[in-house]
């Protein structure tokens, strides 16, 4: 049988690297095609790793809680038989950009490990020779200017045999330690191979934090503060992806923004009788939106579209992206096929996305495709606000709170429900009369809701 190459797989439109969260199978385990190998963190969700060939787990290069970048081999499948060593030759070192905030991948000590140095590292099971390291001195946490006069902190206890050689430190535990002051020669790793990983630093800058500092200054009786002054947290996944997709949009896409009010009496009224009705889905305002959305682009395909350099991409059919807040950053998991699904089938598919989102199982055709999207802070009181487009996308719609104000109709003065609609244009895909028309039919839907069921 042929050996199957387990590569790092590509989950989504701006997946660059994935982190392993767990090995399903061990090495020595058979597998057949289908199985689920590995759980893979993306920038976006936790997705299940199927493998694509039959055989024995003959080796994992890249360990759990470890990152590599995608196609980066991290498996190999094969029978006993069969020599893997071509495959594993065949591995590039892994390389994760910088500002990713994960720790490189430690190989079990399978192979050498890239030294910080230009000298070259020694082979597996041959003793350490020592190198010569430029080191920084132990430096001294950060004191505000008023904590001064605090008693001299203890003489730094002897290096242990750490500090004999080249010290053995993950990327992002160097990183860790240059910020918080933390010298590693003190520390007595608890990775692979005694490598020093980012709870050691961790945990070391804890005991600096609390441990008693000096500053050689005059007695001052201003009063002390305790606890660090700040702490630098490593971004997450789905953090790091925000911070390299943003800026891909609002910088080079020209935005312009069209709002509208909605007078939102009616619609509640509505949703208030369909959730009344037994053994019916509960019905949302933004299950209300969605579907008024999927209507309106139907009729104005030139919003449904996309800029691709050369040409605009119009889109038929409306697979709506619904901004869901985690606790670490915000995902758009996708309802396809938007405009053929009837209320309550939006109203329950996009709930189970939701639940999924946060609990981080999307499936990764759920992850991306959307040509549409709608970002919805009402429940969080916010009257309006303006969304920044998700590229490829032509437009997203912000979606503010239902609020009970004061209105003036034929009727006189009186109280009704409002809530204010932005759509978020890429101006190179339309212009604003464009927006403005769909926007009117958006609002149109809303204040006329039996149109939804329909």
């Amino acid at each position: 049988m042929a050996i199957t190459k387990v590569v790092m797989p590509k989950l989504s439109e701006a997946m660059e690297t994935g982190k392993i969260i767990k090995w399903l199978k061990k090495e020595g385990d058979r597998v057949q095609g289908g199985d689920i190998l590995a759980e893979i963190e993306t920038d976006k969700a936790d997705v299940e790793m199927e493998a694509f060939g039959a055989g024995v787990l003959r080796k994992i290069l890249v360990s759990a809680g470890e990152k590599a970048p995608v196609g980066t081999l991290i498996g190999v499948i094969a029978e006993p038989a069969e020599d893997i060593a071509a495959a594993l030759a065949s591995a590039p070192a892994p390389a994760v950009a910088a500002g990713a905030g994960a720790a490189s991948s430690a190989r079990k000590d399978t192979r050498p490990e890239a030294a910080p140095v230009p000298p070259t590292a020694p082979a597996p099971g041959q003793p350490l020779r020592p190198a010569v390291v430029s080191t920084p001195a132990p430096a001294v946490p950060a004191v505000s200017a008023g904590a001064v006069g605090i008693p001299a902190p203890a003489p730094a206890p002897p290096p242990t045999a750490v500090a004999t050689g080249r010290v053995k430190a993950s990327p992002l535990a160097k990183k860790i330690a240059a910020q918080t002051g933390v010298d590693l020669r003190l520390i007595r790793g608890t990775g692979p191979g005694g490598r020093i990983i980012r709870r050691d630093v961790e945990a070391a800058t804890v005991t600096v934090a609390t441990a008693p500092v000096t500053v050689a200054a005059a007695p001052v009786t201003a009063p002390i503060v305790p606890g660090v002054e700040y702490e630098d947290r490593p971004l997450s996944q789905i953090r790091a992806a925000i911070a390299r997709r943003m800026p891909l949009s609002k910088a080079p896409v020209p935005h312009f923004y069209v709002t509208s009010e909605v007078a939102m009496d009616r619609a509640w009224d509505l949703r208030e009788e369909l959730n009344a009705l037994e053994g019916q889905p509960k019905i949302s305002v933004n299950d209300f939106v969605v579907r008024a959305c999927a209507l309106a682009l139907l009729k104005h395909p030139g919003v449904n579209a996309s800029f691709q350099g050369e040409s605009i991409r119009v889109w038929h059919r409306a697979h709506i992206g619904i901004a869901v807040a985690l606790e670490d950053g915000l995902i758009t998991p996708v309802l396809r096929d938007s405009h053929a699904k009837s209320l309550a089938q939006i109203a329950v598919e996009a709930r189970d996305l939701a639940e999924r989102a946060r609990a981080r199982k999307l499936r990764a055709t759920e992850l991306s495709g959307a040509t549409f999207s709608i970002s919805n802070l009402g429940m969080y009181d916010v009257t309006e606000f303006s969304a920044i487009i998700n590229p490829p996308e032509g437009a997203i719609l912000a979606v503010g709170s239902v609020r009970r104000v004061a209105v003036v109709d034929d009727a006189g003065l009186g109280v009704g429900r409002r809530m204010a609609l932005t759509l978020s244009c890429d101006h190179r895909v339309m212009d604003g009369a464009m927006g403005a028309r769909f926007l009117q039919d958006v609002k149109r839907l809303l204040e006329e809701p039996l149109r939804l069921l329909v």
